[in-house]
């Protein structure tokens, strides 16, 4: 397996441009499954996800091309749906191949998906996908790890009312996309407000999809006889924008993201001002952090948006690492999220973990040793602490955070990282 190799105690100077929304690309790809005509996306990130769901489509009997070298551009068309199969070999490493549940039982009737892999940052059930789409008139089985969903008689879904017992992003835009072609209104109350969320009611929308309630937790879904193509822009992706405004501000250099949303980063950029990181808005979409002040601890709890995204709590747990005084990082989202922790320790940082609380005493002077990365976001919070770690850092199975960072090696060394990718063997 490959790994990365990281010497510490460089300061990051100059600029990086921010990839497509990997959250955003991932439905987007599924929407495409509503319609025969094809569906264009454009600035999709280059990330091994999308590869997975590419070849999931195709499996599916799509046809997915890119019209481009590099591949930003995605067309895909699905003239017919072959039994809607969803196999656990292509989704087994990937949690959103669920997405592909709703447009599939929505425009066939039927779809039979492998019960999702992907990170192993604790219990992301179903149910609340399945309760849903039963709901609307679906008879769902769940056997031999696969789940059988069909729409008896072989008719359309109907509308509902659903209220979400928790706020679950996946789940709101399964059943935002399975609604588009259902007959009658849908309400979706306690929907997931995600900006991606939001991105994905763009694209249904340019599909014909009658939606209303765009950024706020009730939406209102009237069905259409049928969907038709689109061309659409995913947005930036905010988790990886977040993260190298982390790694500027963790080197104590001076960097500028540019092609992202700040309004989608206010949580984070708010959190990081407290903690003593100088945040500048350069223009309408780009950031700039220079951090020549001391960090200082301060507190985060992880929330669904517009509150302080869990998949930059691994990222913060590093910066805390260097922060004068303590920290206490609440995860509120999931029950498994801290793995990170113990490998942070084995650099040298003083954190103690008491269930859903990590309580991170600063500054910890760490030094290089050989990690191994647990999950997406892990992976890169293991990164920011190796890009402070005094020494040589390895960070073993690195195929997780190549699942959503887009040359993530490339863009570090471009403003003055010290770090390669060793390719391995094996398994």
């Amino acid at each position: 397996m490959d790994r990365f190799r990281i010497c510490g105690g460089k300061p990051l100077h100059g600029t990086v441009r921010i990839s497509g929304a990997k959250n955003s690309a991932l439905p987007a790809m599924a929407a495409a499954l509503l319609t025969a005509e094809p569906v264009t996306l454009r600035n999709m990130p280059m990330v091994r996800d999308i590869v997975t769901m590419g070849r999931l489509l195709a499996f599916m009997s799509a046809t997915v091309s890119t019209a481009e070298i590099p591949a930003t551009t995605y067309v895909i068309e699905s003239k017919t749906l072959n039994d809607a199969v969803a196999p656990y070999e292509l989704v087994k490493t990937m949690r959103a191949s669920i997405l592909t549940l709703g447009p599939a039982i929505a425009r066939s009737g039927v779809a039979h998906v492998s019960l999702p892999g992907g990170c192993a940052i604790g219990a992301r059930p179903v149910d609340l996908h399945l309760s849903a789409l039963e709901k609307m008139g679906a008879h769902i089985t769940t056997e031999h790890g696969y789940i059988q969903a069909r729409v008896p008689d072989g008719g359309r879904l109907k509308g509902a009312h659903i209220v979400f017992e928790k706020i679950t992003v996946t789940g709101t835009e399964n059943i935002l996309m399975a609604a588009t072609l259902a007959n009658g209104e849908t309400i979706l109350e306690n929907a997931a407000r995600e900006p991606e969320v939001t991105d994905l009611v763009h694209l249904l929308r340019k599909m014909g999809a009658d939606i209303h309630g765009d950024d706020t937790s009730t939406l209102r879904i009237r069905g259409v006889a049928k969907l038709h193509g689109a061309d659409h822009t995913i947005i930036a992706d905010r988790i990886e924008a977040g993260t190298f405004l982390i790694a500027g501000a963790i080197t104590q250099g001076a960097l500028t993201i540019t092609e992202c949303v700040p309004e989608h980063l206010v949580a984070l950029v708010t959190r990081l001002e407290k903690a003593g990181v100088r945040i500048e808005t350069a223009d309408a979409t780009s950031l700039r952090v220079h951090n020549g002040r001391r960090l200082v601890g301060s507190d985060v709890i992880t929330e669904e948006y517009p509150g302080f995204a869990t998949d930059m709590q691994a990222q913060y747990m590093a910066l805390a690492t260097q922060a004068e005084g303590t920290s206490v990082i609440t995860e509120t989202i999931f029950e498994n999220r801290f793995l990170h922790a113990s490998e942070m320790m084995r650099m040298g940082a003083n954190i103690s973990i008491d269930g859903r609380k990590a309580v991170v005493r600063g500054p910890a002077k760490l030094s290089g040793t050989t990690v191994q990365a647990s999950d997406l976001r892990a992976s890169a919070g293991l990164v920011l602490a190796a890009l402070v770690a005094e020494g040589e850092t390895n960070i073993e199975r690195v195929y997780h955070i190549d699942r959503g960072y887009e040359r993530i090696v490339e863009k570090l060394c471009s403003v003055g990282a010290q770090i390669e990718r060793v390719h391995g063997t094996g398994a």
